[in-house]
C-alpha cells in the first residue's frame, strides 16, 4: 500500500473530529502538581530545618532540666525516716490550716475530736512501725491513708452542706 492511501483516510478522520474537545477529566491537579514540584521539595527542606531546630531545643531543655535538678538540693528524693516525717509535717500543716479556716463554723457531731485523736492514735502506731522498716511501702500507704481519713473527718464535720439537712 502506498502512503497517500493510508493517508487520505486518516486525514478524513481528522477533519471529521471537533476541533475544541475538552479532557475527560479535570487537568488542574496534574498542572498544579508539576508547577509546585519545586515548591514542594522547598518545603520539605523546610520541614526537616524545623525539626532540626525543634530537636536542639528540646536538648537544650533537657540539659536544663538535668542540671536543675542536681544542682537544686529541694528536689532531693527523700526516703525513710525524712519521708516519714516530713509526710507528718506537712499533714500537721494541713490539718492545723483546716482547723483555723472551718473554726468558726459549728462542728456537727460532739465526739469529733475523739475519733480524730483515735486516727491520730493509729498514726502513731504507723510511725512507730515505720521505725523500724521506713522503707515499706504498705505502711506509708496506711500512713497516708489514716492522715487523708482525718482531714476528711474534719471537712465533713464542719461542712455546711451536712447542717442544712
Amino acid at each position: 500500500m502506498s502512503k497517500a492511501r493510508i493517508e487520505a483516510p486518516l486525514n478524513e478522520k481528522i477533519a471529521e473530529l471537533k476541533k475544541d474537545k475538552q479532557p475527560e477529566r479535570d487537568l488542574w491537579p496534574g498542572i498544579e502538581l508539576a508547577i509546585s514540584k519545586e515548591d514542594f521539595s522547598g518545603l520539605q527542606h523546610s520541614r526537616v530545618e524545623r525539626r532540626k531546630k525543634y530537636l536542639a531545643v528540646a536538648a537544650v531543655v533537657m540539659f536544663g532540666f538535668i542540671g536543675w535538678f542536681t544542682i537544686s538540693p529541694q528536689f532531693l528524693l527523700l526516703t525513710g525516716d525524712d519521708l516519714v516525717a516530713s509526710l507528718s509535717a506537712q499533714h500537721e500543716e494541713q490539718k492545723h490550716e483546716l482547723l483555723v479556716k472551718l473554726q468558726s463554723q459549728p462542728a456537727l457531731t460532739e465526739n469529733w475530736q475523739d475519733q480524730l485523736a483515735e486516727l491520730d492514735d493509729a498514726a502513731n502506731a504507723i510511725k512507730l512501725a515505720l521505725e523500724n522498716d521506713p522503707n515499706n511501702m504498705a505502711l506509708l500507704k496506711m500512713l497516708q491513708s489514716v492522715h487523708q481519713q482525718q482531714i476528711s473527718l474534719i471537712e465533713r464535720v464542719h461542712s455546711p452542706k451536712w447542717s442544712q439537712i
